[in-house]
């Protein structure tokens, strides 16, 4: 059965964002006044924690996963700072150790007695958002395929690699499609490499999650968007529909129109292989 790998330290599998950091992402969330860019940074540096927490055993991190971030607007670079500046795919154990900060934040909690308080917590920062330039997704997508490439290539049976791209709008390099087939047509033993796409919005219009077709999408963005994503494994399809997701067969990993909502469950559905296998 593909998609069944076991994810061990000898075996780990990978995830690798692709964040579009284009000028137009500057522009507020749909409902929002936080700019898109700062509104996703948060949001990956959580997901990033959260990854970390999930590796953390008594004995310390164990490496499950490797993670890659590149951003993308008027060139392609690696998106890590600090002492990780410069780096592709990073061990989940190197990340935690070498945060660029931790930020005491606070959030709004139910105090018992029918009202909130402010409760405060550390926030590891890893990502920090750079914004201007056009949008060389085609670009951000053949990297892509050389980071998965050498990963594959040191562990070519582990479970297969997730790509999660997040852009704003339509690429400024030319057609997106070619790239995007090259990185999916990548595999280990245990299958293809996946391509998740989420678009972010700055109007208010529906959103449609992990739809099984690009009809009803209404923007050739939508559409493209949704021609260069993977259909969601079997193991993911199930997670969707536990997670109350409305999918089915030939879904695919696709937000159109999302707000910081749908992109937090986005992200969080996409990085659910962490459950698969025993994690040795």
């Amino acid at each position: 059965m593909p998609y069944a790998a076991e994810i061990s330290r000898t075996n780990p599998t990978c995830f690798l964002f692709l964040v579009d950091q284009s000028g137009s992402m500057n522009e507020p969330m749909a409902g929002g006044t936080k700019p898109k860019a700062q509104a996703l940074a948060d949001a990956i540096n959580r997901l990033l924690q959260n990854l970390v927490l999930r590796c953390a055993k008594a004995d310390g991190v164990r490496d499950y996963f490797h993670v890659g971030l590149i951003g993308y607007s008027s060139k392609v670079a690696s998106a890590w700072g600090g002492n990780l500046a410069g780096q592709t795919l990073i061990p989940i154990s190197a990340l935690a150790n070498q945060p660029l900060r931790v930020e005491q934040r606070t959030r709004k909690v139910d105090d018992g007695a029918g009202g909130v308080l402010d409760q405060a917590f550390k926030f590891p920062v890893w990502y920090e958002p750079q914004i201007g330039g056009k949008t060389f997704m085609s670009q951000a997508l053949a990297t892509a395929r050389q980071y998965l490439e050498a990963f594959i290539g040191r562990f070519p049976a582990c479970y297969p690699p997730l790509v999660l791209n997040i852009t704003d709008g339509m690429p400024s390099d030319g057609d997106p499609r070619p790239a995007a087939r090259e990185l999916t047509a990548l595999a280990t033993q245990d299958g293809a490499a996946l391509l998740f796409n989420a678009h972010l919005s700055s109007q208010a219009a529906p959103i449609i999650e992990f739809p099984a077709q690009e009809q009803g999408l209404p923007d050739k963005c939508a559409r493209l968007l949704f021609q260069m994503s993977s259909p969601l494994p079997p193991p993911l399809l199930g997670a969707a529909g536990h997670d109350g997701f409305k999918v089915g067969p030939g879904s695919r990993g696709f937000v159109f129109n999302a707000d910081m909502v749908s992109v937090v469950r986005f992200l969080d559905l996409g990085t659910q292989t962490a459950q698969a296998g025993g994690k040795a």
